[in-house]
């Protein structure tokens, strides 16, 4: 995965603008607020709240 760590830092979450947090084992950009991961494809960030991925308590990375 190539997304640049200084996108990361600026992007935001859609629904609470709140920080996004990079889990590169599952490719995913994770809002532990809202608990959702929003999947990179080809090292493009899908901010879509309907694309995202809910979470478990267990699944938020540490």
């Amino acid at each position: 995965m190539a997304i640049d760590a200084k996108l990361v830092e600026i992007i935001a979450c859609p629904v609470c603008k709140g920080k996004l947090q990079l889990d590169r084992a599952h490719n995913e950009l994770v809002c532990r607020f809202d608990r959702l991961a929003y999947p990179i494809t080809e090292n493009i960030p899908v901010l879509l709240e309907n694309r995202a991925r809910k979470l478990s308590l267990d699944e938020l990375p540490a």
